[in-house]
């Protein structure tokens, strides 16, 4: 195994043009979001392959309030290249964290 192999391993990625796994997906996807926002995640909701890569739906806590349910969370829309790395984000969606929604 070269050296550019065990590194592409070593991040989550696979060699020989295979895609990337589901968990090492959602972890490149909460890792990048979370450096790019500054918030912490508090889970992907959705995850799904593309042609282009993956697009995933990733919550994280924007505000932390007393009591918890007060907390303000978000909802982002993210895709990822086939490689796993983070091509666009847009938030969607803000919502206290004791909100459920109505479906």
């Amino acid at each position: 195994m070269s050296t550019s192999d065990d590194s592409r391993e070593s991040n989550g990625r696979e060699g020989s043009g295979k895609r990337l796994s589901l968990p090492a997906v959602m972890r490149q996807a909460s890792e990048q979001l979370a450096d790019l926002v500054q918030c912490e995640v508090g889970a992907v909701s959705a995850i799904k392959a593309n042609e282009n890569g993956w697009s995933a739906d990733v919550e994280v806590l924007e505000l932390e309030r007393v009591p918890d349910t007060m907390s303000v969370m978000a909802s982002y829309h993210v895709e990822l290249d086939s490689e796993g790395s983070l091509v666009a984000y847009e938030r969607v969606r803000r919502y206290a964290r004791g909100q459920i929604d109505r479906r």
